[in-house]
C-alpha cells in the first residue's frame, strides 16, 4: 500500500468518525428536547405550512360548498365535516391559518417596534422625557386590552389588517414598560460606565452594549405575546370585529357555527381546538426561549 493511499485511507476514517460524531450529538439534543416542547414545535408548524401552502393539505375550495352536502358530519370525504352552505370545515380552517396568523405577526411585530422604542426613549432619556412616556404608557395599561382594541377597530374599521393594528396597540405598553426596565438596568453596570469613561459616545455606547443586552426578554416577551395576539384576533373575529364574512378567519369560523351548535357541534369544537392548540403551542415554546440549555 503506497504513502498515498494510507493518507486518503485516514481522511476517509476521519470524516467518517466525524459524520458519526455529529449523528451522535444530534441525536443526544433530540432526546434531551421535551415531549411537550417536540409536539408544540410540531403544532405550530403544521400551523404554519397552513398558511404558506394550503393547497397541499386540502383540495376544497375554502369558498365553495358542495351541492347537497350541507352539515355533513365528519367523515373520510370531510375530515371535519362541512357547514351549513357545504364547504368543507377542514379546508376553511386551513385556507384561514394566513390570517390568523398574519394577523398575530402584524400585531407581535407593532407592538414591538413600537413599545420597544418607546421604551429605550424613556430609560435613555433626560428624566421629563422619561416621565412624560412612562405616564403614557400607564394609561394605556389602565384601559382593558379588549376595549382599547374595540375602540381602535370602530376608527379605522373592520378587516384582519386593522383587527391586528388594534391588537398591537394594545401590547404596545407592556413592550415599553419591560424594554425601559432592561436599558435601565443594562445602563447601570459596569461595561456600560467603563464605555462612557473611555470616550464613548451615547449613540455608540446605547447601539453597541444597551441594545444588545436589552433586547433578550424583550424578544422572549414577544413569542409569549404570539399565543396572547392569536386568541386576540380570533376573539375580534368572534365578536363581529375582525375579517369580515365568508372570509376562513378562525374566530369567525367559531361565530358562523354556534348557530348550530346542537345539530352540529363540529362547526364551532374543531376550529376552537385549532386556536387552543396554537395558543398553548407557543406559549411552551415562549417559555422554552427563558431556559438556558442543560
Amino acid at each position: 500500500m503506497t504513502t498515498v493511499d494510507t493518507l486518503h485511507d485516514d481522511i476517509a476514517a476521519d470524516a467518517r468518525r466525524q459524520t458519526e460524531g455529529r449523528r451522535s450529538r444530534m441525536a443526544s439534543t433530540l432526546r434531551r428536547v421535551p415531549p411537550g416542547l417536540a409536539l408544540s414545535w410540531f403544532i405550530l408548524a403544521t400551523a404554519f405550512l397552513w398558511a404558506v401552502a394550503p393547497s397541499l393539505f386540502t383540495g376544497y375550495h375554502p369558498l365553495e360548498g358542495v351541492g347537497g352536502a350541507q352539515l355533513k358530519r365528519p367523515s373520510a370525504e370531510h375530515l371535519l365535516g362541512t357547514d351549513a352552505l357545504g364547504r368543507d370545515l377542514y379546508a376553511r380552517i386551513v385556507h384561514g391559518a394566513v390570517h390568523s396568523l398574519t394577523g398575530a405577526f402584524v400585531a407581535v411585530g407593532l407592538g414591538l417596534v413600537v413599545g420597544t422604542g418607546l421604551g429605550v426613549v424613556a430609560g435613555s432619556a433626560r428624566r421629563r422625557f422619561d416621565d412624560a412616556i412612562m405616564r403614557l404608557v400607564d394609561v394605556f395599561l389602565s384601559i382593558p386590552p379588549l376595549l382599547l382594541s374595540l375602540s381602535i377597530i370602530i376608527l379605522l374599521g373592520f378587516g384582519t389588517v386593522n383587527a391586528a393594528i388594534a391588537v398591537g396597540v394594545t401590547s404596545v405598553a407592556g413592550f415599553a414598560r419591560l424594554a425601559r426596565a432592561e436599558v435601565v438596568r443594562v445602563r447601570r453596570s459596569d461595561y456600560v460606565e467603563a464605555a462612557f469613561g473611555s470616550g464613548g459616545t451615547f449613540v455608540s455606547v446605547l447601539w453597541r452594549h444597551i441594545l444588545p443586552n436589552s433586547l433578550t426578554s424583550v424578544l422572549a416577551f414577544a413569542s409569549l405575546q404570539f399565543g396572547s395576539a392569536v386568541l386576540q384576533i380570533s376573539t375580534l373575529g368572534f365578536l363581529g370585529y375582525g375579517a369580515p364574512p365568508p372570509t376562513p378567519e378562525w374566530g369567525l369560523l367559531i361565530a358562523e357555527g354556534r348557530n348550530y351548535i346542537s345539530t352540529a357541534w363540529w362547526l364551532t369544537t374543531a376550529p376552537g381546538v385549532v386556536v387552543v392548540l396554537v395558543v398553548l403551542a407557543a406559549n411552551r415554546v415562549s417559555q422554552s426561549f427563558g431556559k438556558a440549555p442543560a
